[in-house]
């Protein structure tokens, strides 16, 4: 039996069509950063590589902009 079999069911993208990945749309790249403030890993997100460049550009401008945190220090 082969243990590390994959399932065969397709996962639905995590960006929809009409979604556009900007710096000013603070509640989708919300969904792109983890508990401590990291920006997540492309296979977590399942998004293709053009799209994490994008998600990861646009966080980094929205930080500097001060739309987003840096760090999640809520403790």
């Amino acid at each position: 039996m082969n243990k590390f079999k994959r399932s065969l069911r397709r996962r639905s993208p995590s960006i929809r069509p009409d979604e556009a990945i900007d710096y000013k749309n603070t509640s989708l790249l919300r969904r792109f950063i983890g508990e401590q403030g990291r920006i997540l890993s492309r296979r977590m997100n399942r998004l293709t590589s053009k799209q994490q460049r994008l998600v990861a550009t646009s966080i980094k401008r929205a930080r500097i902009l001060a739309l987003l945190p840096f760090s999640n220090n809520e403790n």
